[in-house]
């Protein structure tokens, strides 16, 4: 580095969604691969109510803020993105990026990356619009489909009673096997693989608990192939890797708290002009769902090369066994260096996005803010 400043980066973790434990423990892998010749990492976390701490809990990446931590906040402050302490406003530091580590709603929908909009500092993932649709199954699926990109059939429920009354017509329409998902949630959380009415109704109580709205799924028979991709405007796409989940299913128990709960094949035994396959799909499903930085895109591969996408995710897990980083190094990228390039991409977002025009004025000229 020469003696160059260091970029400060501020790792944003916990939440207030049902992934809290899930992105404590991102936070931790990302923290550590964190390059300390080029960056100095600041880890603030976001409590079950949704302040921000900076200190000793930080430190320890614990799940409740310690004593002598402090209550922050992040404010745009003399033409920068500045720390500052809730109770007597004093200034702890500029921020140079935020690498969001925060999964599920309020920290991977659109509301964080607005405020960080709104700060005017750079952060890693996708925008507004690309966050929010990607957390949401239902648009996504519509948009996805759209795109002429297949997806399972699906039906959206904005009611509880009607959704409960409505399993005869879903086992009728979508098939034997169904899944019950909250529409906004990761990590299989309040998701069900139900098979009979009372599985069906009571799955629906389930996914309601966590959204407002659920989107009830047909089962995709084939593997379960995960693709990593990387970049802003030419994205590029890792080695496919599959999930062989040990339950019915890939759920939170098996993606988090049974180490055993399922085996991954990295890269996936597929071929080539299969797994050729999935890297385009992976790659026109992020462009589709306007996403930027980062996503992991969840596919089902049948026996003759038929190609499902199941989901996008915009902040995917960094966890020990999270298949984003494990697929990159796969493919030649330590998560050094892939955590590196992400700062690097959202930076270089910003700033293009800040060398557009913000103001319009009667003579036709136009002008920037900076």
């Amino acid at each position: 580095m020469n003696g160059a400043k260091k970029i400060r980066v501020a790792v944003l973790f916990g939440g207030r969604s049902a992934e809290h434990e899930v992105s404590i423990e991102s936070a931790r892998k990302i923290l550590e691969a964190i390059d300390p010749a080029r960056f100095e990492a600041t880890p603030i976390t976001v409590d079950r109510d949704g302040a921000w701490h900076v200190g000793d809990s930080t430190v320890a990446l614990g799940d409740h803020p310690a004593r002598r931590s402090r209550k922050v906040a992040l404010l745009r402050q003399g033409g920068r993105a500045e720390i500052v302490a809730v109770d007597d406003h004093a200034p702890l530091g500029a921020v140079d990026v935020v690498f969001p580590a925060l999964h599920g709603p309020h920290g991977e929908d659109g509301a964080l990356q607005g405020l960080l909009e709104l700060a005017g500092v750079p952060y890693v993932g996708a925008g507004v619009l690309g966050s929010a649709i990607g957390m949401d199954k239902d648009v996504s699926k519509r948009l996805l489909r759209e795109a002429g990109i297949e997806v399972a059939p699906f039906r959206v429920f904005v009611d509880a009673g009607a959704a409960r009354k409505a399993d005869k017509a879903m086992f009728a329409t979508l098939g034997p096997v169904l899944f019950v998902k909250p529409a906004n949630l990761g990590s299989s959380v309040g998701i069900s693989r139900v098979t009979t009415g009372e599985q069906f109704r009571d799955a629906v109580d389930v996914a309601f608990r966590y959204d407002r709205k659920i989107v009830v799924e047909a089962r995709v028979a084939g593997r379960e192939i995960e693709c990593s991709v990387l970049g802003n405007d030419d994205p590029v796409a890792s080695v496919p890797g599959e999930v062989r989940p040990a339950d019915a299913f890939y759920s939170y128990r098996s993606k988090y708290l049974d180490e055993n709960g399922a085996e991954l094949i990295i890269p996936a035994e597929l071929d080539e002009d299969v797994a050729e396959a999935v890297r385009r799909t992976a790659i026109r499903s992020f462009i589709t769902l306007c996403c930027a930085g980062m996503a992991r895109v969840d596919m089902f591969v049948d026996e003759n090369g038929r190609i499902v996408v199941n989901e996008i995710n915009t902040i995917p897990g960094f966890t020990g066994i999270s298949m984003y980083p494990k697929l990159w190094e796969a493919s030649g990228l330590s998560i050094r260096d892939l955590v590196s390039r992400l700062i690097d991409l959202a930076v270089e977002r910003h700033e293009r996005c800040g060398a557009l025009s913000h103001e319009y004025r009667a003579d036709g000229n136009t002008t920037t803010d900076g």
